[in-house]
């Protein structure tokens, strides 16, 4: 009756072997460490900087925990912050020489002390939020009417040219506010113009005076939403591309509301960088690369740089001697995606708008086999990312394609896409939290999930004796399962979760303490203690549903509608209603099946005193009887 099968055991033994393990990261700790990353979007960090750590650390003397390369950074780990401070500038000294300035990022960090063979398991600790650990919150508000400008200027442009290629005489086109105006001459070439827009730019409207005299073209409303909408994401994926020269690890970047973004940098200190990295500008443009003969010899070393040209250098350390006449800027760029060519070499496919597109048909057409470079402005320094040569006429469609791999094909395209921001953003809201005030957030925090795990064990083991024991097990095992899903979801704990957490140990005995009682109520109707085990458990499940599943559509709610620190707090108390469903029921039914199940003539059961009514007695009297201890 209440005996499991043998893979129910194995499933308790494998779900609590699994929770070890990724719960046992986060009991390390963090040591101090120097982290080395890109300084700019065009350096790769890869196995032969990793070897350059290793070296200089070497030469001079200094030990390292571990150095490791985690796909993005090269990360060096320490026993004591004195040997960090050393590392840092012994690492930004080896990397600096032969390389532009600026090249690397060089951090102090914090990494997990795990040994190698959790790590070898992906078995990671949970990201600390901005409260634990400290550092820099910025609120940050998208300035959405320059970004519809920006849109409604080169929606003009496209017109213009459009009734330029169409032959439709016309007297202007220009913006009035959220609108562009096309004054015409007659009716004919009104029709005409209006078929052509509306064809040509289906998320237009497009609306005739009445005296025939203009066209006025305005967004569709849900264009506009697009428009606003574009808008944000690319803010927030450059967002993203910037703030890893703060050799952040868990950035938090989200869009709240709908023009404004919150930007949170645990572990960061400086304000001041933190605030010059988010609001800088990067541009991008097309020239042609000077194939003249002093071009040449100027490229090869031997001439100086031709008058009318630019030297810049690639990735790689080359130099490419460019014209300074800008042929298309990233202003033009619709999209950008990576992809392969006819040879199936990795390629970049661009798609720029009309303008754009008519200036790279007539250039191309004039400068075949000639190359032309692509050059990435970032504080004020130029760098050229690639220079293919031109094969055929070039449209609004054209590829890159050279000697890149897929990764690099995939990084060239997101850098295109999102290499300066879509609509200038203004800092609206500024916090800085010292690691001081999370260090002692964490302690308070521990310290209130612990104190209330204990009162609960010490109150269930004195009410409900071995049952109570059973119920508290149980309870450590939804807490070491929360705690291991939350790790292996890599999902950042903040002060919010941590309250849920200990919220989540409240709720979590509480379907223990309805199966106790349930036990008691058949005991006390007469049931043996196998049937009453056994009653217990089926009929309180359904209680138990019912009030789990509401508190998680409660959660839910939260989950979708909250933002920030609510959002943490949801995340932890729907994974602790999930956790605890599994622990209070199955896994306690598991110990008490252990334990009691295979005992044939059990007579009593451990689960304090059960109250019942005693016959002999008068009516409605109750007597107690001891059920304890046997």
């Amino acid at each position: 009756m209440n005996r499991y099968p043998l893979w129910k055991y194995a499933l308790i033994a494998v779900s609590l072997l699994i929770s070890v393990i990724y719960t046992l990261p986060n009991l390390y700790g963090e040591a101090p460490a120097v982290q080395v990353s890109a300084g700019k979007m065009t350096v790769k960090v890869d196995g032969q900087t990793l070897e350059q750590v290793e070296k200089a650390l070497q030469e001079a003397g200094i030990t390292a925990d571990s150095v490791v390369f985690d796909g993005q950074s090269v990360r060096a780990r320490f026993d004591t912050e004195d040997t960090q401070i050393k590392a840092k500038d012994v690492i930004a000294r080896a990397l600096a020489a032969g390389k532009e300035e600026g090249a690397y990022i060089v951090a102090l960090n914090l990494v997990s002390r795990s040994p190698d063979w959790l790590t070898a398991l992906h078995a990671k600790p949970m990201y600390l939020g901005l409260d634990l650990r400290g550092g820099v919150h910025f609120m940050l508000q998208v300035d959405m009417r320059a970004a519809i400008t920006k849109r409604l200027d080169t929606t003009a442009s496209d017109i213009r040219m459009l009734l330029r290629q169409k032959d439709i005489r016309h007297g202007g086109v220009s913006r009035s506010g959220d609108a562009i105006e096309v004054r015409m001459r007659d009716a004919n070439m009104l029709d005409a113009a209006r078929r052509q827009i509306a064809q040509n730019q289906p998320q237009m409207d497009v609306a005739a005076a009445p005296d025939g005299s203009r066209l006025t073209v305005t967004f569709k409303p849900a264009a506009l939403h697009e428009v606003q909408e574009q808008a944000i994401k690319q803010n927030i994926t450059t967002l993203h591309n910037r703030v890893n020269e703060l050799g952040v690890a868990e950035p938090v970047i989200q869009q709240q509301g709908a023009d404004r973004v919150v930007v949170q940098l645990p572990g960061v200190q400086d304000t001041a960088k933190a605030k010059d990295i988010l609001g800088r500008t990067a541009t991008l443009e097309m020239r042609l690369v000077d194939e003249s003969a002093e071009g040449r010899a100027a490229e090869g070393g031997t001439g100086p740089v031709p008058f009318g040209s630019e030297r810049f250098m690639t990735r790689e350390g080359h130099p490419v001697i460019v014209k300074r006449e800008v042929i298309l800027t990233g202003d033009s760029l619709d999209n950008a995606q990576p992809g392969f060519d006819e040879n199936q070499r990795p390629s970049v496919d661009l798609v720029v708008d009309a303008k754009g597109g008519q200036i790279m048909r007539d250039t191309s057409r004039r400068n075949l086999k000639k190359r032309m470079a692509i050059v990435l402005f970032e504080k004020g320094k130029g760098e050229v990312l690639t220079a293919p040569v031109i094969e055929g006429e070039l449209g609004n469609r054209f590829r890159i394609s050279g000697s890149m791999s897929v990764n690099e094909a995939n990084d060239l395209a997101l850098l295109l896409r999102a290499g300066s921001l879509a609509a200038p953003m203004e800092i609206v809201e500024e916090r800085t939290i010292g690691p001081s005030l999370g260090k002692e957030n964490i302690a308070k925090g521990f310290k209130s999930v612990m104190w209330g795990f204990a009162v609960i064990v010490v109150f269930m083991s004195l009410y409900y004796m071995m049952f109570g024991v059973f119920s508290s097990i149980a309870l450590a095992f939804n807490l070491l399962l929360l705690v291991a899903i939350l790790s292996m979801l890599q999902a950042t704990l903040t002060l919010p979760g941590m309250a849920a957490m200990a919220l989540a140990l409240g709720m979590a005995i509480d379907a223990n303490v309805l199966i106790n009682e349930r036990i008691r109520e058949e005991l006390r109707n007469g049931s043996s203690p196998q049937a009453a085990i056994s009653a217990g458990y089926q009929h309180a499940w359904a209680t138990i549903l019912d009030s789990n599943v509401t508190s998680l559509i409660a959660g839910l709610a939260l989950l979708a509608f909250g933002s920030g620190p609510v959002r943490g707090f949801a995340v932890v108390h729907c994974i602790g209603i999930l956790t605890s469903m599994f622990s209070g029921v199955f896994f306690s039914r598991g110990l008490v099946n252990l334990w009691y199940g295979r005992r044939k003539r059990l007579k009593t059961v451990s689960i304090g005193t059960v109250w019942r009514p005693e016959t002999a007695g008068a009516a409605g009297a109750l007597a107690p009887r001891e059920t304890s201890g046997q």
